[in-house]
């Protein structure tokens, strides 16, 4: 039987891994694909590949086995007396916390995969030996859902505050951009070679330690006795380690120096600002992954490492010895795990919660770095989660454009799942053992029915089909010419709406000097009809865009009320063209010139407009800095100017009309009626400008 029990485990460790990799790897590349720094196709590929390389070679070949020290025995001897029921314990928690995850990943829910096992390692304690719960512990875990957090945005919201203020706001910054990168570059890869040090390759150094090669206490933070001298024994941080990440961030930033003195930017402004951290996002990124796969994979193997001690030597310790083979079980589950199912989380935290660009994601993951090396150190030991730390990070760099930036209904159900994860893995748990009764018999029948239901759960259908052959995440960020249809931004599509615009009003142009010329202008009417179309086609992109969730930088309703107001300069446009369908213009060769110059007026006042949303788009990428604040206002008014010029152009003309028409009437009338569907465009050009005022005062 114990063949069995040994077999069920396996499966159901493999269970846990792959739902590690479908939620909390998601949750590490999701502002690299909100950003669109990575396709989501790419994203799956890293994460797939650092995840694995990060749990095989460096996942740490001895764990924990009662998690996280949420249970206390009290001694060895009545550890061992309660081996048998925490073999079955194990893996009812395993069962539970698995279960809940594929929950919240059906839900697109970033939780954390940490405290899910705990909370049914807590279950089934309680399930065991009630008195065995270390509730000290538990109640670090429950203030971690808080501090971690709130430490994790507000570092992320001054790393972006200092990247606006530095670079966004620079009158070059391209040329500032190739300055401070660098030196940006040295803090986030020193904070980043430290935590790799400590989350990553504390596993690897424990190797070695153990082979003779090192003293880890050396490189690792001192369990006990901690001080604040890295030269010393016990050092908070040794110098060692010191050392090695300062030779990581200056070997980053000479790399980063090099490169960008000879790049030539194809981008110019922002888009060339955010290229930049495109890079140094990938960077990141991989790091993320690939400490991810050495530090949580115990999440998956090390219950089990447990169950295989219990089942080879009859009881348990507190530390197990985690087979070679158990580490590429776990780095193939998660890795599978990111590759069939990641994207719902990522698309969370990629775009529902606010908009990521290359530099916000950045300053987010640098944000959330720099809180688990914090709350990693000895002195502190408080068990907290990547995931929430990341998602409070991305909340306050969306804080950094302003509160209604942010989703707060999304953070709160995100928030509401952390709540629930301890409790329902936990009761999870205890339903398990119940159901267990210590019988194999039972494990089998209990996991084919639950496994069955998690089958049920993962291919119902949702409400919404989603496309994941391609990228499906929308970001702020700028891609180039090069840039794929599905990684445009939603204010790059906005753009592109507006230069639909202006050659549907172009289109219109030309019919006006065909009828002014006598030629036909039935052409140029059909060019005018089929741009407009083609406008509208973009519109409804934008719409579909904004259905799938994404998170602007400002109101969704305004958004959308900005764009019926500039989708109405097309609908006016072709409104004047087919006037001219209907006769031939007014024959009076001065009234006709008055006409072609209130339309020079009107096609002036259009391309003002599209110069506008282009400053807008800029507006938006540069974290709506205010030098790019006063920029955008003075387009606004050239705008509101140009259309004061295109009314005193259609005063003079209508005063022609009138006064000469009345041999010809119906003639005269046809003509005013132009004249008043082409106001019609110069007004609907300043009324769509307007709209933009809200986001500058």
């Amino acid at each position: 039987m114990l063949d069995l029990i040994l077999v069920l485990a396996v499966l159901i460790a493999a269970y846990m891994a792959w739902n590690i990799g479908a939620n909390d790897v998601a949750n590490a590349m999701g502002t690299s694909v909100g950003s669109g720094a990575l396709t989501l196709r790419r994203a799956i590929i890293v994460a797939a590949v650092f995840e694995f390389l990060g749990a095989v070679l460096f996942g740490s070949h001895v764990t924990d086995t009662i998690r996280k020290g949420v249970l206390d025995f009290g001694d060895d001897a009545t550890l061992a007396a309660y081996s048998e029921e925490l073999m079955y314990g194990f893996m009812a928690a395993l069962l539970a916390a698995a279960i809940w995850l594929t929950v919240a990943t059906k839900w697109g829910l970033p939780v954390s995969t940490t405290h899910s096992i705990v909370g049914g390692v807590i279950g089934m304690g309680l399930f065991i030996r009630p008195s065995a719960v270390n509730w000290g512990k538990v109640v670090e875990i429950v203030l971690s859902w808080v501090a971690s957090p709130l430490l994790g945005g507000i570092l992320a919201f001054l790393s972006f505050w200092v990247i606006k203020k530095v670079i966004m706001e620079h009158d070059n910054p391209v040329e500032r951009t190739r300055t401070m990168a660098p030196i940006l570059a040295l803090p986030t890869f020193f904070v980043l070679g430290l935590a790799l040090q400590f989350k990553a390759l504390k596993g690897f150094y424990s190797n070695l330690d153990s082979s003779g090669y090192i003293n880890k206490e050396n490189w690792l933070p001192a369990e006990a006795g901690t001080s604040f001298n890295p030269m010393v024994e016990g050092a908070w941080i040794p110098a060692n380690s010191l050392l090695v990440a300062l030779a990581i961030g200056i070997l980053a930033s000479a790399m980063m120096y090099f490169v960008l003195r000879r790049y030539e930017f194809k981008e110019e402004g922002y888009a060339g600002v955010e290229r930049v951290f495109i890079w140094l996002q990938i960077i990141t990124a991989c790091y993320v992954a690939f400490a991810h796969g050495a530090n949580d994979v115990a999440n998956a193997i090390g219950p089990m490492a447990a169950i295989y001690q219990i089942a080879a030597d009859g009881t348990l310790a507190a530390s197990a010895e985690v087979p070679i083979g158990l580490l590429l079980l776990g780095g193939a589950g998660i890795t599978v795990g990111v590759a069939t199912w990641g994207y719902k989380v990522m698309d969370t935290i990629g775009k529902k919660i606010t908009h990521i660009t290359p530099s916000r994601g950045f300053a987010a993951e640098f944000g959330a770095a720099t809180t688990v090396l914090i709350f990693s150190m000895p002195f502190l030991a408080v068990p907290i989660s990547t995931t929430h730390t990341l998602v409070g990070a991305v909340v306050g760099v969306g804080l950094a454009g302003g509160a209604s930036a942010v989703d707060f209904r999304v953070f709160a159900k995100i928030a509401a799942s952390w709540v629930a994860s301890l409790p329902v893995a936990g009761v999870g748990a205890v339903v398990f053992c119940v159901l267990f009764a210590m019988n194999p018999t039972n494990v089998l029948i209990v996991s084919v029915i639950s496994v069955g239901m998690v089958i049920y759960v993962m291919t119902r259908e949702d409400d919404e089909v989603e496309d994941t052959s391609v990228p499906i995440v929308v970001s702020e960020m700028p891609m180039g010419e090069a840039t794929p249809r599905a990684a445009r931004t939603v204010f790059q599509v906005f753009h592109e709406h507006a230069i639909a615009v202006e050659t549907t009003v172009a289109h219109m142009m030309q019919a006006i000097n065909d009828a002014v010329s006598d030629n036909d202008p039935a052409a140029s009417i059909k060019a005018t009809q089929e741009a407009e179309l083609a406008a509208d086609d973009i519109k409804a992109e934008i719409r579909d865009m904004l259905g799938t969730g994404v998170r602007l930088a400002v109101n969704k309703t305004a958004f959308l009320h900005m764009l019926a107001r500039q989708d109405r300069i097309a609908d006016y446009a072709q409104n004047v063209a087919e006037q001219l369908s209907f006769r031939p213009l007014y024959d009076n060769k001065e009234a006709r010139e008055h006409l072609l110059v209130m339309a020079e007026a009107v096609s002036e006042t259009v391309a003002k407009y599209e110069d506008t949303v282009e400053v807008l788009q800029d507006f938006a990428l540069s974290g709506f800095a205010k030098k790019k604040s006063g920029a955008l206002r003075q387009f606004i008014g050239d705008v509101n100017l140009l259309e004061h010029k295109a009314d005193e152009a259609e005063v003079l003309a209508a005063s022609h009309v009138f006064s000469e028409g009345d041999d010809s009437p119906l003639a005269a009338m046809h003509m005013y009626r132009v004249l008043q569907r082409l106001d019609d465009v110069a007004n609907a050009c300043e009324m769509a400008a307007n709209a933009f005022l809200p986001l500058v005062y």
